[in-house]
């Protein structure tokens, strides 16, 4: 499928100090925690899932006491070294060194993500774990910053799980006329939610007047929006990627834009994030890059941290977690 479903024995997928939960506590009850599975966390997480983790009285955890700069990959490497369970974030690059650093303690991984191309899923298969985007003003002309409605369009998904689906929902108040979509194979029980028809990927191009991208990031779906799909695109249809920048060939989409092939691009996701901003999509004035904002809500971010933190709880207590990537 190409929409994500998403705990080492799990991973879960939710979505330059260290800060020891012990520090300071009597000796007595140090050394009661130190029996208490050993739990490293990437990065300063928001508050409600630091707050489970802390309430649980199931685990002892550092963290990466910052928000704004990703661990050091050194630091990394030593942090996770002896840990039961692990809580990471998109910036960290969960491979065979990391794992092999971490050790056979290493009993679940917590993602506070949904995609999770991040992880390395062959070198999980092979350990005995569980796995859970300048300018100024001008003056004002009638057609100034003028745009195409959705009201009347077609819009087309490429990829339909519930991100898709969630789109779709908040877009019918616009009065959009039809939504098709395609994936691996027909979804009839999520296309009746929204009332959405399967179409083929050629049909999908040239039918659509929005096109979002909603799948996830596999061998099969990376760079699968290129030159061949823009070329089959309206030239007054806006192309639109949500999910992750790997599966658009971004110098294909900067070609179908400043040839006029289609009329714009709105982007939360490329590769690299960030986008340097030297990059040549930059210099267009119908491509709107944003860095990774899709889900920037205090409500929604502290969602993905609790989800986090109860996976790993649940996982390291051998119970089934409320997310699972199947190995």
């Amino acid at each position: 499928m190409w929409c994500g479903r998403v705990a080492l024995q799990r991973i879960a997928v939710a979505p330059l100090n260290s800060l020891r939960i012990t520090r300071g506590l009597p000796g007595t009850v140090q050394r009661e925690m130190s029996s208490l599975p050993r739990v490293y966390i990437t990065r300063q997480i928001p508050p409600e899932g630091l707050k489970i983790l802390s309430e649980s009285g199931q685990v002892q955890f550092d963290l990466w006491d910052s928000d704004d700069v990703p661990v050091p990959r050194k630091e990394l490497l030593q942090k996770v070294k002896g840990v039961d369970a692990l809580v990471c974030v998109l910036t960290e690059k969960i491979d065979a060194e990391l794992l092999d650093a971490a050790g056979p303690n290493l009993k679940v991984l917590s993602t506070m993500s949904v995609g999770f191309d991040h992880l390395s899923l062959e070198e999980l298969k092979k350990r005995p774990f569980l796995s859970s985007e300048h300018g100024g003003w001008g003056t004002w002309r009638t057609l100034w910053l003028c745009g195409y409605e959705l009201a009347n369009s077609t819009v087309g998904i490429l990829g339909l799980g519930r991100i898709g689906v969630a789109i779709a929902e908040r877009l019918k108040p616009f009065k959009v006329k039809k939504f098709i979509y395609t994936d691996v194979a027909p979804r009839p029980e999520l296309a009746s939610l929204i009332d959405a028809e399967y179409v083929s990927m050629d049909e999908l191009a040239s039918q659509s007047d929005f096109l979002t991208v909603c799948c996830a990031l596999t061998p099969e779906t990376k760079d699968i929006c290129n030159k061949d799909l823009f070329s089959k695109m309206k030239n007054t249809s806006i192309f639109i990627n949500t999910s992750r920048g790997g599966v658009v060939d971004q110098e294909d989409l900067y070609e179908a834009l400043s040839s006029g092939q289609i009329a714009g691009a709105g982007l939360d996701v490329t590769v690299p994030e960030p986008l340097p901003t030297s990059h040549p999509l930059f210099t267009l004035n119908n491509c709107v890059i944003l860095p990774h904002i899709a889900s920037a809500s205090y409500s929604t971010r502290n969602a993905m941290s609790a989800l986090a933190a109860n996976n790993l709880l649940l996982g390291l207590k051998g119970q089934p977690m409320i997310k699972e990537l199947k190995l």
